[in-house]
C-alpha cells in the first residue's frame, strides 16, 4: 500500500517541480527584458533616464504662458529657474505628480536673489 502511495505521488511531485521551474524561468526572462528596456545605456555606460516635461507651478513667461522645461533628472531634484527680465530666482523640486496636461509638476520651494 505504501508503495502505491509513493508511486502515485511521484508524478504529481515531478509535475509540481516542472511548473515551479517554468514559472521561475519566465519571471527571470521578463525581469531581464524589462530591465534592459528601462535602462538603455548611453555613451558612458550609465543608464539613461527618460526625459520628462515639467510644469513650473505658479510661473508665467513674458508671453503669459506657463513655464515648462524638459529634464531627465529624477524626482526630488531641486532646480533653479530665473525669472525673465529680472534677477529673481526661484527653486523648484521635480516631482512624480502627473498633471492633466501630460506633464509632471515642479513644485515651488522659495524665491531668492
Amino acid at each position: 500500500m505504501l508503495n502505491d502511495v509513493i508511486t502515485g505521488s511521484i508524478a504529481e511531485l515531478l509535475g509540481g517541480c516542472a511548473v515551479a521551474v517554468a514559472v521561475a524561468l519566465v519571471a527571470r526572462v521578463r525581469g531581464r527584458r524589462g530591465a534592459r528596456r528601462d535602462t538603455a545605456p548611453d555613451g558612458d555606460g550609465a543608464a539613461a533616464r527618460p526625459a520628462r516635461t515639467y510644469t513650473l507651478i505658479g510661473t508665467r513667461a513674458l508671453d503669459g504662458l506657463v513655464v515648462q522645461l524638459v529634464s531627465s533628472r529624477p524626482a526630488g531634484t531641486v532646480i533653479t529657474w530665473q525669472e525673465p527680465a529680472s534677477d529673481r530666482r526661484q527653486r523648484f523640486e521635480l516631482t512624480d505628480a502627473f498633471l492633466s496636461d501630460g506633464t509632471y509638476a515642479a513644485e515651488p520651494l522659495d524665491w531668492y536673489r
